[in-house]
């Protein structure tokens, strides 16, 4: 999803969670990162401000007899200002795509 990126929203990813948490530290390019809970949270540290996270597993979809794990993520930047949500974001989802044509 490129465009533009309210300071607050929520997505399914198509993953499972320790697949998330593998992509999660590359994804952050740089960023702290701290996992705040277990099974659901992150803080991620950007500039002055920051972004936290929260997931929990949703049902698999189903496609067929194809079953594909999926997270609902929930995205909430604090005092990051547009242009560095912006940049934030963008690299985010470029870092998290896979697969594809």
């Amino acid at each position: 999803m490129i465009g533009h990126y309210a300071a607050e929203f929520e997505r399914d990813q198509g993953c499972t969670e320790a697949e998330w948490l593998a992509w999660l530290p590359g994804a952050v390019r740089g960023h702290a990162l701290t996992l705040s809970r277990p099974g659901g949270g992150a803080r991620v540290d950007i500039d002055t401000g920051t972004l936290d996270l929260a997931w929990h597993a949703l049902p698999p979809r189903q496609i067929a007899l194809v079953r594909l794990p999926r997270l609902a993520i929930r995205f909430r930047f604090v005092g990051v200002d547009e242009d560095a949500r912006q940049r934030f974001m963008r690299y985010f989802d470029l870092y998290m795509q896979r697969g594809g044509g």
